[in-house]
């Protein structure tokens, strides 16, 4: 269900701490909007299949207000616009960096014009590509303590569940170290990180709100959070980190969200949304995503423990 606000602030809570969402508003549309959902979402879900890809070329979609889906039909690419630049989420593999930066042509955006480059988790299928952008775009990036070691090696750090697991990416340079916490800000853009360790050490979640005319709403870009790992690896032997991914589950259940999107689309039943088969706007969206990986985690938990 659609939430409606009257005040360009939405009050969020996040544990003991109170936070705010601003909110983007955009001109009402004297124009046909770019990429509506209602046009271009069954494009996509036509074009792609669940669990696809990662590099297969998607359309481009606006998700709400001035936000909009650029990346591929297998990973999530996130675009938000400004009046003073803009700032994407994820780059895809190496190779689906292009892909982005062609959708983002497609819908009229100049790359040049994005200013801060930040991440979900820093895997190669999602960040592989951040190095290519940063060349095209000049773009700053912002990544978390440990996401940034990754960067700086092109590789997972050795705390990673996944360490050893995956193919290098190009190093990239990061210019500016943040945390859960932090508000990033490119003119009128305002974007909250969330940290989510868990599927990767470094992981950030983020959200802000966007405004479609009257129709204001609240988003949410939550990481994978899913218990995959190297084969020997066990989360019931790191009791820290298994605290630290069940904290970051309680964050992402807390966050009020009208439209959840993830990093693999296919994990928050994009394809079905897209088609019109499941609701776009969700306001217990984030709370069920969040039960459900619980569920796998402590079934993963109790797997390893013999139980």
């Amino acid at each position: 269900m659609s939430a409606k606000f009257a005040a360009p602030l939405l009050a969020l809570a996040l544990g003991a701490c109170a936070a705010t969402i601003p909110i983007q508003k955009t001109p009402r549309q004297l124009e046909k909007p770019i990429a509506p959902i209602d046009e271009a979402g069954p494009l996509f879900a036509s074009t792609c299949e669940d669990w696809d890809e990662w590099d297969k070329p998607a359309y481009p979609v606006r998700i709400h207000g001035n936000t909009f889906l650029v990346g591929t039909c297998g990973i999530a690419s996130v675009l938000i616009t400004g009046t003073n630049g803009h700032i994407l989420i994820d780059s895809g593999t190496e190779a689906g960096a292009d892909l982005v930066l062609r959708n983002i042509r497609r819908l009229g955006f100049d790359p040049a014009d994005i200013k801060v480059l930040l991440h979900s988790h820093e895997h190669h299928d999602h960040v592989g590509g951040m190095a290519r952008l940063q060349q095209v775009t000049g773009a700053e990036l912002y990544a978390s303590a440990d996401a940034a070691k990754a960067f700086e090696s092109g590789l997972p750090i050795s705390s990673d569940p996944q360490a050893g697991m995956h193919e290098p990416f190009p190093i990239a340079r990061v210019d500016r170290v943040i945390a859960g916490g932090d508000t990033i800000r490119v003119g009128n853009l305002a974007l909250t990180a969330i940290a989510t360790p868990g599927h990767s050490p470094g992981a950030l979640s983020w959200h802000w709100g966007s405004c479609e005319g009257a129709e204001c709403n609240r988003i949410v870009y939550a990481d994978s959070l899913s218990p995959v790992s190297a084969d020997a690896y066990k989360f019931s032997d790191h009791p820290e980190y298994l605290t630290d991914y069940r904290a970051s589950l309680t964050r992402i259940e807390a966050v009020p969200c009208d439209i959840l999107i993830t990093p693999h689309p296919s994990a928050s039943n994009m394809l079905d949304r897209m088609a019109g088969r499941s609701p776009w706007i969700d306001s217990e969206a984030c709370e069920n995503y969040a039960e459900a990986l619980r569920e796998r985690l402590e079934e993963r938990v109790k797997k390893e423990q013999g139980e």
